[in-house]
Order: structure tokens, then C-alpha cells, then sequence
């Protein structure tokens, strides 16, 4: 598998290479119609399938695939937008751009409110906010709202006629993932079972947190949610942290859900002793939790889980597998529940 990796890097950088040097030779492949839907070459006279070729990059396909999806909706959505502008009676005499800015989004400001909810949710810091870095939110932010106020009215002008889309989305790639023996929050038997890889020291993945509190909240038992751990190398406490959730799982399964929320409330605080604070006000036994995480006992099994996301394609955190189907970062909940009601409609 290293091989084949090395391999899969060293010929994703040739085009780079080849730019810059003058090849040397030139491989001998020919261009043919397939003989048939499976296969996608033949060495020496054996095939070599699709099937093939895609296994281990199911994902980076997809998100090639939803790319181009993205590119093809933004040019229809700039379409649509010039379209219902031009045929609108106040459009006459103004440029789309004085439409825009009189007619559709006349009410997007952006106030001192706007700029410091920013600031504090990027927990940027004050020392780094200044007229420019303030000015450059501002037209950040305006231009989001401007966003909004473009999708407010074409949803308004086309309820009576929606628009017809025929441009079909990639079909997300299904992986064989199960919850096992991690911890889990939902019905046992649910219809529907989102397997999380995770990192209690990863800001994105804190933004993930939240998320799994909404679906909760949403659809209760329907949901089954388990975590798995995937504590990233460079985040210095990620990997006891990860531990540290198992040591209170094992002491008391209900309260790791309640340890996994302190822990992301609290990512500047997951040194040893932070733990402990932590462990000691959910009223769990001290001394046993730091027996348990001095000990290592459950490193094997964190390192089970981050072999077993490596399988199946997670590269970043946090990577989420709705009934297998990958959800790669902290996207917003209504992504999740296409996929959800989706998949309890079946």
C-alpha cells in the first residue's frame, strides 16, 4: 500500500515536472474505444478495470466531480439571476450592478455588531484588528449578505416558476464503515448511522461537535452516532485527549458524550491536568481515570480506529459516514439532513 501510494504521488506531480523538463521518453499509451464498461486498459493483454483504478480515490473523484457540478450551478445560477433582472419593469435604466444595489439587496449593511460576532467567532485577535483588517471584514461581510439577499429574491421570483435542472449531482461515494465498539449517542438500532472521525484538539472539528449536537437534537433515536478518534500529529494533546475520552467511556459510558463536549468547549485545556479537572466535575473517579490514561491502555485502540479511517479515505478531520456516505468537514446541518431524510424515507 506505501508503494502504491509513493507511486499515486509520483505520477500526480508529473504533469508539474514534465512542464519544466523536457521528457526523456514518452510512455506507449494508446487511445481506443473500450471493448466494453468495466474495462479501462489492457497490459499485455489483461485488463485492467475501472474498478480498479478508482479504489483508494473514491473520494478525491468525488470532490473533482463536485467541482465541476459547483462551476456548471454557478454559471446557471449567474443565468438565472441576470435573466429574471433583465425581464424585471424596475430593471430599465439601470446597470445589473445599480439593480443589484437598489433593487435586490438595497437592505444589506453590515454593522459594528456584524464585525465583532466576526471577530469573536474566528477568535481572531485584537492585536491583529485594525482600520484595514476591519475594512476588509466589512467587505467580506457584505458581500455574504449581498449573497443572501441575491438567493432571497430569486427564490422569491421564481416560486410561481421554479427553474428546471437537469444537471445531475455526483453520486457520493458509499464506503463499509460501521460504528463497532465506539462510542455511541442515538437509537442502537436506528435506520440511519453516522460514523464520526474526529480530533478533540481540531478547531474544525469543535465546529463539528455542534453539528452532531443539532442532528441530535433533530432527530433524536432515528440517528445512531458514533465516534471514532483521528488525532491529528501536529496537535500535541490530540493523541491523550483521544485517549482520555475511552478512559471515561470505560468508567461510565453515558458520560463520555458529556467529557467529548467539555473537551471541545475547552481545546487550550487538554494538557493532563485539564483532563482531570474535567473528569473530576462529571463526578467520575480521579484517580481511576488517571491510572487508566498514565497507563496507555487504550493508545491500540486509537491507533485501531485512525488505521481503519486511513482505509477509507479520511484525510482530514472532521470526516463523517452517513449510512457510509463520506461527508468530508463541519458542513452545515441541512447537508447532513439531505442525507438523513434521504436515507430514512428508504
Amino acid at each position: 500500500m506505501k508503494k502504491f501510494s509513493f507511486i499515486l504521488i509520483l505520477f500526480s506531480g508529473f504533469a508539474i515536472w514534465s512542464c519544466s523538463k523536457e521528457a526523456k521518453s514518452n510512455p506507449s499509451y494508446v487511445f481506443k474505444k473500450a471493448p466494453d464498461t468495466t474495462t479501462a486498459a489492457k497490459l499485455n493483454g489483461k485488463a485492467i478495470t475501472h474498478a480498479e483504478i478508482t479504489k483508494g480515490i473514491e473520494a478525491d473523484i468525488y470532490e473533482a466531480e463536485m467541482k465541476v457540478h459547483e462551476l456548471k450551478m454557478n454559471k446557471l445560477k449567474a443565468i438565472v439571476l441576470e435573466s429574471l433582472m433583465n425581464n424585471h419593469p424596475k430593471k430599465k435604466g439601470l446597470s445589473n450592478d445599480e439593480f443589484l444595489d437598489k433593487v435586490i439587496a438595497s437592505g444589506a449593511k453590515v454593522e459594528k455588531a456584524d464585525i465583532d460576532k466576526f471577530v469573536k467567532e474566528r477568535n481572531i485577535p485584537k492585536e491583529h484588528i485594525n482600520d484595514q483588517m476591519t475594512e476588509r471584514i466589512k467587505g467580506f461581510l457584505l458581500r455574504e449578505k449581498k449573497k443572501e439577499a441575491i438567493d432571497e429574491w430569486v427564490t422569491t421570483q421564481t416560486a410561481k416558476s421554479p427553474v428546471e435542472v437537469y444537471l445531475a449531482k455526483p453520486t457520493r461515494p458509499v464506503f463499509d464503515v460501521s460504528a463497532g465498539d465506539a462510542p455511541f449517542t442515538g437509537g442502537a438500532d436506528a435506520k440511519v448511522t453516522i460514523v464520526e472521525f474526529s480530533d478533540f484538539q481540531c478547531p474544525f472539528c469543535a465546529k463539528g461537535a455542534d453539528i452532531v449536537n443539532q442532528i441530535k437534537k433533530k432527530y433524536g433515536k432515528k440517528v445512531k452516532v458514533a465516534f471514532k478518534n483521528y488525532p491529528l500529529p501536529f496537535h500535541n494533546h490530540a493523541q491523550k485527549a483521544a485517549e482520555a475520552g475511552l478512559c471515561v467511556y470505560e468508567q461510565n459510558k453515558a458520560k463520555f458524550w458529556d467529557m467529548h463536549d467539555a473537551m471541545f468547549a475547552d481545546q487550550a485545556g487538554l494538557a493532563e491536568e485539564g483532563l482531570k479537572a474535567k473528569v473530576g466535575k462529571l463526578g467520575l473517579d480521579v484517580s481511576k481515570f488517571t491510572q487508566c490514561l498514565s497507563s496507555g491502555k487504550f493508545a491500540v485502540k486509537v491507533k485501531a480506529d485512525m488505521e481503519e479511517g486511513k482505509k477509507i479515505g479520511v484525510k482530514s478531520t472532521p470526516t463523517f459516514f452517513v449510512n457510509g456516505m463520506m461527508v468530508n468537514g463541519a458542513h452545515p446541518i441541512n447537508v447532513f439532513s439531505e442525507l438523513i431524510d434521504a436515507e430514512l424515507a428508504k
